[in-house]
């Protein structure tokens, strides 16, 4: 057991002679155990310097080297379901020193990714989509008569997904020759909840003494579905063939169990126990708060606290105050309670808050018969996450005009969890959705204000606001809601006008001041202020529209729209997120790659300023 993050790095001989699984494969089992212990201690010094995932990969670290010692990496395929497991895969597969650079600019991903390794078989980032990917590679080898093993490790917080289940039927239709390995920890980032995890928890409780009976004499292969076989009930009556629980960090269970599953054939599914941040007594204690972790920075006299708030705290709050106000308002969220700022929420107002477990589709529907029925529900959903239930937004919201607030975080760059975390696109598609109106707060103070402007708003609305600190906008006790559509000017300049959208705003200003230029925070991006744009257009030569969205189909592309619809002539420059995928590094760095830090933004300007004298 560890009690601290190490400051120097651990002595790991044994795994420092691991470059590849197939160094793992030639070691005797019995030497297992050491390399588990020192790539333990090698994670735990790692993310501690670099930060990232912590828990999930120390729970699944003999999970990962049994794996790897009976598979045939990377001929088999083995999927990891959303991936912040995936460190100590990482590590044993060629990648132990990059593990330093993890989730920087120039190095390696904190998730598996396709281009950074062969043993990276698919590219996660978001839940539940390694059976239907495992299922997928899985037909093609058997229609390319290709013998290979094809395996997915999923946890039990993402088997409550309904795309795992949709894999698993379709699974058992075709009877492929799929692995699943359900790694059970009671845990997504939050607890579980639901059906589906009492069930689990249930499984354990009852199979206990069973699995401790049979620990290290057999493995349980495919008993008979039975109401008495809790533990192999639901998945054997779908057609899996069920093996398990088994204790997953005990290499005397682990490597028979395997085994014995990957000389079957046909839908199997192994059920394996683990803890997450095993190994690690703090993380073990709180598995919530050690889910991830900052980098840990040497101690310095000179640093000063930053006392800026959170975007995430800001919108925990007016939750909270808006609720103590109306009895009508229900809190939503899809597993995210911590991440978005709901836990006050939570504890305070129990009777009206639902985490309704990683399913995005659901929340957005259940928020959709809350409202036909006079509630004001709040979804708070990431703005990647809000992408998985577009057809709900569409169809069972939007189309209906039913009044339904999302509270869309992480919307923009997200830094160092890369491109599958990116918000880069919510503009872009909530946009061309009628009866949808969408705020773009420029600072904590805007963010609280719009949230309630958004939310007295009879229809669907909602708020993007990005990861992080906010600039630093006191609140206070006297804030008012803010016009919906109604746009500010907030420098006065000359000759060009900077229309900003969101929370680069300071740098709009920056680049303002040098170039003399008039800066409107906007505030909408739909609706638009029109009357704002048509006195901008018609007393400034040019125009720049600034936001941390795609620039296609955004909101500089609306106000295109508007001009041209209008028949109003004057030269504008979008500057947004490029068509490409920006990979992971810090804010300012992506920023910086993306074209939108306060040097780049002049610059580009200038330059479309000389193309246009």
């Amino acid at each position: 057991m560890f009690y601290q993050i190490p400051n120097q790095r651990p002595a790991t001989p044994l795994l420092d002679s691991i470059d590849t699984p197939a160094d793992l494969r030639r070691l005797s089992a019995e030497r297992l155990a050491q390399v588990a212990q020192e790539l333990r201690a090698f994670l735990l010094y790692s993310v501690g310097h670099t930060g990232g995932h912590f828990g999930a990969g120390l729970g699944v670290v003999e999970l990962t080297i049994a794996l790897h010692y009976l598979l045939h990496t990377p001929e088999d395929r083995l999927i990891w379901d959303v991936g912040h497991q995936a460190y100590p895969h990482k590590i044993l597969t060629g990648r132990r020193e990059q593990l330093l650079t993890i989730r920087q600019q120039g190095g390696i991903s904190g998730f598996p990714k396709r281009a950074e390794s062969v043993f990276d078989s698919f590219g996660v980032g978001h839940s539940s989509t390694s059976l239907s990917a495992a299922l997928g590679m899985a037909l093609a080898s058997a229609q390319q008569g290709i013998p290979r093993q094809c395996v997915a490790v999923i946890g039990d917080g993402a088997m409550t997904a309904g795309m795992a289940f949709e894999a698993l039927n379709h699974a058992v239709h075709t009877q492929a020759d799929l692995l699943v390995v359900l790694n059970d920890n009671t845990m997504s980032i939050s607890p579980n909840v639901g059906g589906l995890a009492s069930y689990f928890a249930g499984v354990l409780e009852n199979s206990a003494e069973q699995a401790g009976a049979h620990a290290k004499a057999q493995v349980q292969s495919a008993p008979p579905a039975s109401a008495s076989s809790s533990a192999s009930a639901l998945f054997t009556e779908l057609g899996f063939s069920y093996s398990g629980p088994i204790d997953g960090h005990d290499f005397d269970q682990l490597l028979p169990a395997i085994s014995s599953v990957l000389n079957t054939s046909g839908p199997r599914l192994l059920h394996v126990v683990t803890r997450k941040g095993k190994g690690f007594a703090p993380a073990e204690k709180d598995p919530v708060g050690y889910h991830a972790l900052n980098k840990i920075e040497r101690e310095s006299a000179s640093v000063t606290p930053d006392k800026r708030r959170r975007y995430q705290q800001v919108f925990g709050d007016w939750l909270c105050d808006t609720a103590a106000r109306d009895e009508r308002l229900i809190g939503i969220t899809p597993a995210m309670s911590e991440g978005s700022g709901m836990v006050s929420f939570a504890q305070t107002f129990s009777d009206r808050f639902h985490d309704v477990a990683i399913a995005e589709q659901h929340a957005i529907t259940l928020a959709a018969g809350l409202a036909c029925e006079g509630m004001k529900p709040v979804v708070a959903i990431y703005s990647t996450f809000l992408q998985r239930a577009y057809d709900q937004l569409i169809h069972d919201v939007a189309l209906q005009d039913l009044d339904v607030l999302f509270a869309v975080d992480r919307a923009g760059l997200v830094g160092e969890d890369g491109a599958s975390h990116a918000g880069s696109f919510d503009i872009s598609f909530l946009r061309c959705i009628p009866n949808m109106v969408i705020a773009t707060p420029s600072d904590e103070r805007e963010c609280y204000q719009l949230l309630d402007a958004a939310y007295q708003y009879p229809g669907p609305a909602a708020v993007r606001y990005p990861r992080g600190k906010g600039p630093g906008a006191e609140l206070t006790d006297t804030l008012t809601p803010l016009e919906v559509g109604k746009a500010h000017q907030v420098r006065e300049g000359e000759q060009m006008a900077i229309l900003n959208f969101g929370a680069l705003l300071p740098e709009a200003l920056a680049v303002g001041d040098t170039l003399h230029a008039t800066v409107c925070d906007m505030r909408w991006a739909k609706p638009l202020d029109h009357a704002l744009l048509r006195e901008i257009a018609n007393s400034h030569r040019a125009i720049v529209t600034l936001e941390e969205n795609a620039v296609a189909g955004g909101a500089g592309a609306g106000v295109l729209e508007w001009l041209q619809a209008e028949g109003i002539t004057v030269p504008v420059l979008n500057l947004g997120l490029q068509d490409v995928f920006y990979e992971h590094g810090s804010r300012i760095q992506v920023l910086a790659r993306a074209g939108l830090n306060t040097e780049e933004i002049e610059a580009r300007i200038r330059n479309w300023l000389k193309r246009h004298d």
